[in-house]
């Protein structure tokens, strides 16, 4: 089956964050400055981009970095989407009012526009991870937003381990699925787990792209992070892209920064839908049993 091509140009942007927000900020607007220059499109950042990985602490302090939306952040990107002509895809430490803060993706139309907000509806708890202390689970829902390349869909890191959620946003159309991320290891447990864990990381977001037909994007910051002393978290980098097929499309470094391009070609999800024909051989009369917590005999 062949398919007319509509290629679109992706970056992604693989950084290390210092400590100030508004360093991290500029240092960002000029990453998508140059990928604009380099022929992007669509950009995405990656989680929490604008402050160090704040959640291997539980202290009071951190929730000063957020900020709402929109604010300045959102104002200053919206400014530079709209200058480059390029669609972005940007996380934030979302202060939605006095006690209420959420872990959110805002997408930015390519004029500028803000076309709305993701919040992560999956929010972890483990050693160094500790985000349930800062973050309240999204009640927006799954959502996908129709931008100047086409329909997009946002979930966050945590989410990426959930089929459901990929799954109810490749439904609503969604021809890409971003997955802005924070993820690394433990230095104490590289030695003994570091290569499963990467690999089930990478694992997963194939399958994902595999079930649903659709591309999708994971965006990862790289380096080594200790904001509150301890070992620290030493981020994977390894952003990546692949394609419906689940092929890896293009993937970058695990210790540099980089703005990681790749071209992504959506005429081709509707001839690997119709080679596997996923969607259609859905028993969706047989399936009510995800809305229970766990099932027994």
């Amino acid at each position: 089956m062949e398919a007319a091509s509509e290629t679109v140009q992706i970056a992604l942007i693989q950084a290390k964050s210092g400590p100030e927000k508004g360093p991290n900020r500029e240092r960002a607007l000029t990453r998508i400055r140059e990928a604009a220059a380099a022929g992007a499109r669509l950009v995405c950042l990656q989680e929490l981009f604008s402050s160090p990985y704040f959640c291997q602490a539980c202290d009071p302090k951190y929730f000063e970095l957020a900020e709402p939306i929109p604010g300045p952040t959102t104002e200053a990107m919206a400014a530079c989407a709209a200058e480059c002509g390029v669609v972005l895809v940007v996380s934030l430490f979302e202060r939605r009012a006095p006690g209420l803060y959420h872990n959110s993706a805002v997408v930015i139309d390519a004029d500028g526009s803000v076309l709305g907000t993701y919040r992560k509806m999956h929010i972890p708890d483990d050693p160094g991870f500790y985000e349930k202390y800062y973050f309240t689970p999204g009640d927006l829902g799954f959502r996908v937003w129709d931008t100047a390349v086409g329909r997009i869909g946002v979930l966050i890191c945590w989410d990426q381990w959930y089929p459901e959620a990929a799954r109810l946003t490749a439904m609503q159309g969604a021809r890409i699925l971003f997955y802005p991320t924070a993820i690394g290891w433990l230095p104490s447990e590289k030695e003994e787990f570091g290569t499963a864990q990467h690999e089930s990381w990478e694992i997963m977001q194939r399958s994902h792209a595999i079930a649903n037909g659709c591309y999708v994007a994971a965006v990862n910051r790289v380096g080594h992070e200790a904001p509150a002393g301890g070992e620290g978290i030493e981020f994977w980098g390894q952003s990546f892209l692949v394609g419906p097929d689940g092929a890896m499309v293009a993937k970058g470094s695990a210790d540099r920064e980089e703005i990681v391009l790749a071209e992504a070609d959506f005429g081709k999800l509707d001839a690997q839908r119709v080679t596997w024909p996923f969607f259609r051989d859905r028993r969706i009369d047989a399936y009510g049993g995800l809305t229970s917590r766990f099932l027994t005999d």
